[in-house]
């Protein structure tokens, strides 16, 4: 079966703060987006988008904006109505500016209240006469020259248009393209770039606190516990060390949340809580925090769901859950990652992967990486290497992305019982 990949690649403003998505398709060997597009592959593509829409409508586009490239075929199809204008950029490409009934459709739906974005605008004819339904000017910076750019910033300036920088692929575009004054940038040094350091103690407020709700019941729920705990990159760092000092020694290394839970015990549990609590009464969790806790259990979801296929791993599906939780550690710990990770009994085979992308778990971390960054061609490699059927990547990708977007909701709202409430 033909490769079909589907990722979603981060809009960053100039914070360094995720705005928006781009919905980025992969298909009969060849990116989405070309402005060559033939009409047998403007079909293909038309085929892996309604093959994504109907299995990942409902889990692709709930969280933020996203932007996704719209063929003439998807447009005459009438594909956009299928999404919430809040939150849809319309994309198109050169192929439709060039055909006259595509831009009517275009036009169309910016009366309707989408919004309209063009990707690599140029000074022509044909896109000054589209000027007044843009909302968004995308620029490849890697192609363009800088006096073209800064005169299309000029232009998008006076007429209250916002401007993406694309394929940003190193810290000399990136710089340049803030140095412009554009609104976003996109491209792999951008989903490869992380925030500066958190250096938080780490957890979320609400999520803490429903810890502190499911301790403190009249019959403990281990399994709530264990998920709540499950969800925080550096609640569960924590809870490991602690289950592996000196007071807690037993034969064997706790490696699992589960296994340390049972070793301390309810009663411990409580005491280490109500410890955290004193340390981090008055800390709200930060921009920068709570999108490295986002990643890591992203990649905690996507690292556990992809053992269903992967053969002759040396690790559990517990394990490489905590792979995937424990590779951001060091932007939520003030202290680098080979430190880190030296203080906790994992296995040797996952501070390999995370460290050096070493052996077969630092294959299956290099694939949840690549298709992170939509990095096409590793993916392929990296899924034919660990026995991965390629047509089920997009599927578990976004029902990975569903189930983080629906339990940080649930982390981020209030707990429905107080604590005084808990222990009456």
């Amino acid at each position: 079966m033909r490769e079909r990949y589907i990722v979603r690649q981060p809009i960053k403003n100039t914070q360094n703060q995720i705005v928006a998505y781009e919905i980025l398709y992969y298909g009969e060997n060849q990116a989405y987006g070309n402005s060559d597009e033939s009409g047998a592959n403007e079909f293909a593509v038309a085929d892996t988008v309604y093959s994504f829409l109907m299995q990942n409508m409902e889990k692709s586009l709930k969280d933020t904006v996203h932007f996704m490239t719209f063929t003439t075929t998807l447009l005459m199809k009438k594909t956009p109505a299928l999404f919430p204008k809040d939150n849809l950029i319309i994309q198109i490409d050169d192929s439709v500016v060039i055909h006259p009934l595509a831009l009517r459709f275009v036009q169309q739906y910016a009366r309707d209240g989408y919004k309209i974005a063009v990707n690599e605008f140029q000074f022509a004819p044909r896109y000054l006469s589209l000027i007044d339904y843009i909302d968004y000017i995308k620029l490849n910076f890697r192609t363009t020259n800088e006096r073209t750019i800064t005169n299309i910033i000029d232009l998008a300036r006076s007429m209250n248009k916002k401007v993406i920088a694309t394929e940003i692929g190193d810290e000399e575009l990136y710089k340049r393209a803030i140095d412009v004054g554009v609104d976003g940038l996109e491209g792999p040094y951008v989903a490869k770039k992380l925030a500066t350091k958190a250096h938080s103690s780490g957890y979320m407020q609400s999520n803490f606190f429903r810890l502190m709700v499911a301790v403190v019941r009249e019959e403990p729920d281990m399994e709530e516990i264990e998920q709540i705990i499950s969800m925080d990159a550096t609640l569960s760092y924590g809870l490991l060390r602690v289950a592996n000092t000196a007071y807690f020694t037993t034969k064997h290394k706790v490696t699992t949340i589960r296994q340390a839970i049972v070793t301390l015990g309810i009663a411990q549990l409580k005491q280490w809580i109500y410890l955290l609590s004193t340390t981090n009464a008055n800390n709200e969790i930060d921009e920068s925090a709570e999108e490295f806790l986002k990643m890591s259990f992203m990649r905690a979801s996507f690292c556990s769901e992809l053992m269903n296929y992967v053969k002759d791993l040396p690790i559990t599906r517990s394990e490489a859950y905590l792979m995937g939780m424990f590779s951001t550690l060091n932007y939520l710990i003030d202290a680098p990652l080979e430190e880190i990770l030296s203080t906790v009994p994992i296995a040797d085979e996952i501070k390999n992967a995370i460290l050096k992308r070493e052996g077969r778990c630092g294959e299956l971390f290099n694939l949840v990486l690549s298709y992170e960054q939509a990095d096409w061609n590793q993916i392929t490699v990296q899924a034919q290497s660990l026995g991965v059927p390629a047509y089920t990547l997009t599927n578990i990708y976004f029902n990975c992305t569903e189930s983080v977007n629906e339990t940080w909701k649930q982390i981020c709202s209030p707990a429905e019982v107080s604590v005084e409430k808990a222990e009456s």
